[in-house]
């Protein structure tokens, strides 16, 4: 990488990190909010409602589109403009936190990308959306055929194209839902069916970028694959399958209709699976083959590869026992999306010396991802079992319901568990900002 290459990168995974503290302090808000006898401190409903919003659209929108960011600037600079986009999505970022504390639009937790009623709320994620974009345009217009068939750089090539594919899709569905809206859908309706879609087309990125971090940190960590650099690639490539369905869903559906609705389900459920299945299959294969003890700075990669494996797995398996509208949806949808989450910290802690950065290693860094990934463990455990007995989703204090010992137990795990993927969380950003505040020591020219 260039010098201006490097500092694009690490701008992007700055913002990123910086989505992330933003979220754990709303999620350290949250969890309290929703744990048995803390109501009493957290005697405003709507209160849970606003830090939700805040900590869904921080922690999962915002951090994995700023990882995408980080990914197309490993795959092509793009200079100036580039920086533009970034600073553009960087006030988006800011405006979103503030507008927790600014205006008194009511919080609709709508699926995907939950909103705040407030001009200042609708602003900044217009400028999220604006400075993305800017930046897969850049990204697309100078990727090239023949970067896909480099067996090193071709796999994160391959992954930042699907990835602004993806994304590219997810605008386009986003406007053309718009656009049809019926004039007499509000509310949460209205931003169910405008998200719906689009939302869905962003978990395939997301997988996609999972996959990649999944694949740099086995090599990262000591292990090897005895199979063609040329097959990877070509089962990543896979990925866009399903982003290509979702239009064919337009073709046979209305944008505003349960059909719709029910397509996407049908095609989270089997197209998420068609790349990581098998990509998954030969990372557990290649940490089965080289079962050699990680030292050093593979060790937290090692853990955030094991974790997010287990997460995301335990995410996919949770879906499968949803019935009805309780908290195994949460349960489901932690599961999968902390194990993005997770890959993608991985991803940040190899990236650091190719940034100039020290290396991470340590007893604080291998014990992050072991704190984060047992907290959610807990949390999505919790979640599950409560939803098992009928507790359902995005309610808090006696809103929940819990009248039984194990309901105010399972839940009692959820506060535990959440807490403890706070402090991971807190862990992670630690490390990230005391590698951010030591600077950049050596940075490569070529």
């Amino acid at each position: 990488m260039s010098r201006r290459q490097q500092a694009e990168v690490r701008r992007w995974l700055q913002l990123g990190v910086l989505a992330l503290a933003i979220a754990g302090l709303f999620a350290f808000l949250l969890v309290l909010s929703r744990s048995p006898g803390m109501e009493r401190f957290f005697p405003w409903i709507d209160f849970f409602h606003t830090a939700l919003v805040v900590h869904v659209d921080q922690s999962v929108l915002i951090w994995s589109l700023a990882m995408a960011g980080v990914i197309w600037s490993l795959a092509k600079g793009s200079g100036g403009i580039g920086y533009l986009a970034l600073v553009v999505t960087l006030l988006g970022t800011l405006g979103i936190a503030l507008s927790a504390f600014v205006g008194e639009g009511a919080p609709l937790m709508n699926n995907y990308v939950p909103v705040l009623q407030r001009p200042l709320f609708f602003v900044s994620l217009g400028l999220v959306g604006v400075g993305v974009v800017l930046r897969l345009v850049l990204l697309l217009g100078r990727i090239r055929l023949a970067d896909l068939f480099d067996d090193v750089s071709g796999r994160v090539s391959i992954v930042a194209l699907t990835v602004a594919v993806a994304c590219a899709a997810a605008v386009g569905i986003l406007i053309y839902t718009a656009y049809y809206m019926p004039v007499e859908l509000d509310g949460v309706a209205y931003f169910e069916y405008l998200f719906w879609g689009a939302g869905h087309v962003l978990q395939f990125a997301y997988t996609q970028m999972l996959l990649l971090a999944w694949l740099l940190l086995m090599t990262a960590s000591g292990v090897r694959l005895s199979v063609s650099s040329r097959l990877i690639n070509g089962l990543l490539l896979l990925g866009l399958l399903p982003i290509l369905w979702s239009l064919v869903i337009y073709l046979n559906h209305e944008p505003v209709s349960a059909g719709m609705r029910i397509a996407f389900t049908r095609l989270m459920q089997y197209g998420g699976g068609i790349p990581a299945i098998p990509v998954g299959l030969l990372v557990l294969y290649g940490l089965f083959k080289n079962r050699q003890r990680a030292t050093g700075a593979e060790r937290p990669l090692r853990m955030a590869l094991y974790f997010s494996l287990l997460l995301f797995a335990s995410g996919g398996l949770i879906a499968m026992l949803i019935r009805g509208v309780n908290t195994v949806i949460p349960a489901h949808y932690h599961g999968s999306i902390v194990g993005v989450t997770l890959a993608l910290m991985g991803l940040a802690y190899l990236l650091l010396p190719a940034l100039g950065y020290a290396k991470v290693e340590g007893r604080l860094a291998t014990a992050q991802p072991i704190v984060y990934g047992v907290g959610q463990i807990l949390h999505i455990s919790g979640l599950a079992f409560s939803g098992f007995m009928g507790i359902q989703r995005k309610t808090a204090g006696a809103a929940q319901g819990l009248e039984s010992v194990n309901a105010k137990l399972a839940m009692g795990v959820m506060g535990i568990g959440g807490l403890l993927a706070v402090i991971g969380g807190i862990l992670f950003v630690w490390i990230m900002l005391r590698a951010f505040w030591q600077g950049p020591q050596q940075l490569s020219a070529d």
